[in-house]
């Protein structure tokens, strides 16, 4: 029946290899999940770029400054900086799947009005809202992959999300700006964001499962209850009312307490947000490079993303390489991994990410070719794909059992720093130029390379005098 010998009345997986136990789902249930999970992610990122190619011909359509049409983007944005203050409560209350679904329909909703908008501030409003409920897996993905791996596997899965994370940031203007520039015009783009989520809503509501097991062995004592008459059968969470006090204490008091007092939690999550806020920036500086001075068209000149694009995807396969082949073989060799070794990639990432930089930067020129300044996003995308990776299962591992609380606070300040600076790449770009504002941002990166070879080397010492991090080494 399931049930604990030393505590007949509280359900449990029956053993170890139960099946309801999402770690035991077949192989094709959970990659299936994972993939589905991916293209959720996907979709929500996607729609938080897609806008930002309709900026000049909606500022001229509604007759206001460029400057007002990037809030569709940042507001979109700062969205993903709220939604988890209230999906990632509820994914501990009723599970993983109905946040998910609460979120995706608000998302799939108000790309309507966007749609059909006659004034910027149903836009505005509604892109908040968007990114709000688009925030829902950005929340709970990372909990669903623990439920689901064990952690080699895990590694693999993350990839698949976080690669969904910046894909879908990165399709997303390539698409717009031909879209916006087609006969289908501007509308469009929130309409291509409507169309696959709902779908993708569909398909959560029929076939995900639920994976969160305390909500699984919840539903399962209700039904033994109903099926035995034993009411007295219940499941451990039960034992335990979440107040709303416990849900502040950990999604707003300890994460603001974490990111004061822990400096692994600070500078990997100030690291994180300054990548984030970098490809962000981009959706602003590529098209005012390639299009507004190289006087390519917005479709085209969206298209140097599929340079970043494909360095993001080399990006994962080095992370999945290092888990290979020196990862895996600690973890079997010694049952358990210092969190520090997934710091590898990360420096490889953190000094490949300020030479494609510093490359893009030097290459800008008009007057010079436009294929070495492409191919600058390949390193980038390779540094951004690695440090973003290793930063996020850096503090997972580190914080265990506090990862929400840890990854709440580095949601909350990278989605700000992401928002600011769509706001201020325009205006960077064209008061310094391409070349002096890139080399800026070059610079920056260079200066935050010691970040993860400081932790490689001390990070075991400051865990051991952690209050937050547990310490089994």
């Amino acid at each position: 029946m399931g049930v604990q010998d030393d505590l007949p009345n509280v359900v449990d997986w029956t053993d170890e290899y139960d099946f309801g136990n999402p770690r035991n789902f077949s192989p094709g249930k959970k990659w299936g999940t994972t993939v589905h999970y991916g293209l959720v992610t996907f979709i929500v990122t996607f729609a938080s770029s897609i806008f930002s190619t309709a900026t000049e011909v909606t500022s001229e359509s509604f007759g206001v400054s460029k400057d007002v049409m990037h809030l569709a983007t940042a507001l979109n944005v700062l969205g993903f900086a709220f939604g988890p203050l209230v999906f990632g409560p509820l994914s501990e209350l009723y599970g993983r799947k109905t946040p998910l679904l609460l979120g995706l329909l608000v998302f799939c909703v108000f790309n309507i009005p966007v749609a059909v908008a006659t004034n910027v501030e149903t836009i505005l409003v509604c892109r908040f809202v968007i990114g709000f409920g688009g925030a829902a897996p950005l929340a709970i993905v990372g909990g669903a992959l623990v439920d689901l791996f064990l952690p080699i596997e895990r590694g693999i899965a993350v990839c698949i999300f976080a690669g969904a994370t910046f894909m879908g940031s990165i399709f997303g203007p390539i698409v717009g700006g031909f879209v916006t520039e087609s006969y289908l015009g501007w509308r469009w783009t929130a309409w291509l964001t409507l169309i696959p989520g709902a779908v993708l809503w569909a398909i959560l509501l029929l076939f995900i499962p639920e994976t969160y097991g305390p909500v699984i062995l919840k539903r399962r004592a209700w039904e033994l209850r109903f099926a035995t008459g034993n009411w007295a059968l219940h499941a451990a969470v039960e034992e335990h009312r979440l107040e709303l006090s416990d849900i502040a204490q950990k999604y707003l008091v300890r994460p603001i307490a974490m990111l004061c007092r822990e400096p692994i939690l600070a500078l990997v999550t100030v690291y994180m947000s300054l990548i984030y806020g970098i490809l962000y920036l981009f959706f602003e500086a590529y098209p005012f490079s390639f299009s507004a001075k190289r006087g390519w068209s917005l479709g085209v000149g969206a298209l140097p993303f599929l340079s970043l694009g494909f360095g993001i995807v080399l990006g994962g396969a080095v992370v999945l390489l290092h888990l290979k082949l020196r990862y895996a073989k600690i973890y079997k060799a010694d049952g358990k991994v210092p969190p520090e070794e997934r710091l590898i990639p990360m420096i490889f990432g953190a000094v490949s990410l300020p030479i494609g930089m510093l490359w893009f930067a030097w290459t800008s020129d008009p007057d010079i070719h436009w294929a070495p300044q492409v191919l600058a996003g390949v390193p980038t995308g390779i540094g951004i794909m690695t440090i973003f990776i290793q930063g996020l299962v850096y503090i997972i591992d580190t914080y265990a059992q506090l990862s929400n609380s840890a990854i709440a606070a580095n949601v909350f300040l990278r989605s700000w720093v992401g928002a600011g600076f769509t706001m201020f790449a325009t205006s960077m770009y064209s008061k310094l130029g391409v070349a002096w504002a890139s080399s800026l941002l070059g610079f920056i990166c260079v200066s935050l390379i010691p970040i993860p070879v400081l932790f490689l080397k001390y990070g075991k010492a400051i865990r051991k005098r952690s209050r937050y991090a547990p310490f089994t080494d």
